[in-house]
């Protein structure tokens, strides 16, 4: 690596001084001392074994193996330049492949309304979109960005909030009907459940309660699955109880399919975050996403 370095540096250097027609000014031009060039130009003279230039107190010239070291230098510097100018103008626009993970009550509610104008504006972006709830690993399923409802585990990622959203304990009418309405978390245990699998604690429903001790307890649900839109169905079809993120389910609730419960003992809003590696050196295509 430091042998590529020095070649490359060597032949900046030996362009300068040509076109310059002087150590002295190709120094200040470098930011070095003519000492430090002068010394440059020899070891790149040593290591080729050849001798580039001829010098005399008043001017340079070029030998002929000096010219031919030149014209193959300056090709290579300048095709340098041109990559670093592509990298760069590249930098300020959104392109690639962007991979996401979200889960599907994130996609299914606000995120798919609004996917479309994203690809609009940007259409250099490639959009590679995991809707699921399974908790995926960013750096080893090579993931740009992922949304997270909820409590985050603890990690090095960057987070960002997006917005809040309630988690809302619901029915429908007819389940109601049937079986009662429960007013207080202890009552869940006669009733009929429908749990999330994904949850940070497996079968276990807390809220915060209503003077701050949280009541936290284990459920034994007739239904267990990973999608929180069939969590919906299930629900609205009148199986049972369940807790949806209110994105998901608020507008059943106004129009009468869903019925909320247990409002004085909901948690506080959790919130929706976009989580992504790192600030340094981020990509245009990510930043466009959680800006």
């Amino acid at each position: 690596m430091d042998q590529n370095k020095n070649l490359f540096e060597g032949m900046v250097l030996f362009c300068a001084i040509v076109e310059q027609e002087s150590l002295s000014v190709a120094a200040k031009l470098l930011g070095h001392t003519a000492s430090h060039v002068s010394k440059e130009l020899a070891r790149l003279e040593s290591r080729l074994g050849a001798r580039l230039l001829n010098r005399t107190t008043r001017r340079l010239s070029l030998t002929e193996t000096g010219q031919i070291y030149y014209d193959n230098a300056r090709r290579l510097v300048n095709d340098a330049g041109v990559i670093e100018t592509q990298i760069q103008t590249l930098g300020d626009r959104p392109f690639g492949e962007l991979k996401m993970s979200v889960p599907a009550v994130f996609a299914q509610g606000c995120f798919r309304d609004w996917l479309p104008q994203f690809l609009e504006t940007y259409p250099d972006i490639k959009l590679n979109l995991d809707v699921s709830d399974r908790k995926v690993d960013m750096v080893s399923e090579g993931y740009d960005l992922i949304v997270r409802i909820g409590a985050l585990p603890d990690t090095d990622l960057i987070a960002r909030e997006l917005f809040q959203t309630e988690m809302l304990t619901v029915a429908s009418p007819d389940y109601l009907a049937k079986n009662g309405v429960p007013d207080h978390p202890a009552d869940l245990a006669g009733h009929s459940l429908i749990d999330f699998s994904h949850r940070d604690v497996a079968h276990t429903w807390t809220y915060p309660g209503k003077k701050g001790a949280p009541i936290s307890f284990a459920i034994d649900p007739r239904t267990r699955c990973n999608d929180a839109e069939m969590e919906r169905s299930l629900a609205i079809a009148g199986t049972g109880i369940t807790r949806l993120p209110a994105l998901l389910c608020s507008d059943d609730i106004k129009a009468g399919r869903l019925v909320r419960l247990l409002a004085d003992f909901e948690s506080k809003p959790a919130g929706v975050n976009v989580l992504y590696p790192n600030r340094e050196h981020l990509p245009r295509k990510i930043k466009v996403m959680v800006k």
